[in-house]
């Protein structure tokens, strides 16, 4: 890839959120959802599907894995392939990678808004309509997708500013 001119976005801080452990872990995952999302969004064809890298990463892949690991985390969804989670179908847009992402984090969002709002006890178990498989707690689900999430932007930042110099959160 030929170098882009350098483009700046403005960077976010992290969130300053509430104080309660919910509202702190929601807020961060809220603030890395946005943060990778908007690394895809806008990204050009067919860049966002190639690697720059040699590991294969790509951005469109990254935003529909974690499009997948939303749905398994709150949704109670089964993957049976990750690997090919981390490449989104040739006839995906940009455009339906990022919707089904925010989607499926809206969905993500309401089962937390339910469970919290019921009980307020980040311990107590996700409530997952998968039977025979052990939901993990709120706590664990919220940290996994900070890590999860986190982790994956970083390497949208990279492959993003290698597409076209674009950088910032």
């Amino acid at each position: 890839m030929s170098a882009a001119p350098h483009r700046t976005r403005r960077d976010t801080p992290p969130p300053r959120t509430g104080n309660s452990e919910a509202e702190v872990l929601r807020g961060f995952l809220g603030y890395l959802r946005t943060s990778v999302a908007a690394k895809v969004e806008g990204a050009p064809e067919p860049a966002v599907r190639t690697s720059p890298v040699a590991s294969g990463t790509n951005l469109l892949g990254l935003l529909h894995h974690l499009t997948q690991v939303e749905r398994v985390t709150f949704l109670g969804e089964r993957v049976g392939d990750w690997q090919a989670t981390f490449h989104a179908a040739p006839e995906d847009s940009v455009a339906e990678v990022v919707a089904r992402y925010r989607k499926a984090v809206a969905e993500a969002d309401a089962v937390l808004d339910d469970v919290l709002d019921g009980c307020g006890d980040l311990g107590a178990p996700l409530p997952r309509p998968r039977p025979g498989s052990p939901a993990p707690s709120i706590r664990w689900a919220l940290t996994h997708l900070i890590e999860e999430t986190g982790r994956h932007a970083g390497h949208a930042d990279i492959v993003r500013e290698l597409i076209d110099g674009s950088t910032g959160r």
